[in-house]
């Protein structure tokens, strides 16, 4: 990764604006694509629908 102490106040952030985050801080699109795949199966991540957080799921 380019830069892995790039600090991140959290805040509502577009999925879109996540990837471009992720993608900023890391070497190539494998890289990001591994990250964003990690923070969405950890849990780390979660969506906004109506007010109500729903986390996400990778399917298999």
């Amino acid at each position: 990764m380019k830069n892995p102490y790039r600090k991140i106040n959290k805040a509502n952030f577009s999925l879109g604006d996540l990837i471009a985050i992720v993608g900023s801080c890391a070497k190539d699109s494998k890289e990001t694509v591994a990250a964003v795949a990690d923070l969405i199966a950890t849990g780390r991540v979660s969506v906004r629908d109506h007010g109500m957080r729903r986390p996400l799921r990778l399917a298999s």
